[in-house]
């Protein structure tokens, strides 16, 4: 995921987090907090599951944020 921000400096900064996850999600998916890429930290399994949801937030530094569905 992408967010961007005009601001300049620590306001302008931008840091991502999972806000939304199941615990077995959780084992599965690691989101970068500097830049918002989602990676898997093992194979997906189809007949554990055929979908996923997260909800990443992204969040500036004056404490400003949006978040974002990622299925």
């Amino acid at each position: 995921v992408t967010a961007t921000d005009a601001d300049e400096g620590l306001n302008g900064h931008v840091k991502y987090s999972l806000k939304k996850i199941t615990e077995k999600g959780s084992k599965i998916f690691l989101l970068d907090s500097e830049t918002g890429a989602i990676s898997l930290l093992r194979s997906l399994d189809f007949e554990e599951g055929d979908s996923y949801e997260l909800e990443v937030q992204a969040r500036d530094g004056g404490q400003l944020f949006d978040t974002a569905k990622v299925a």
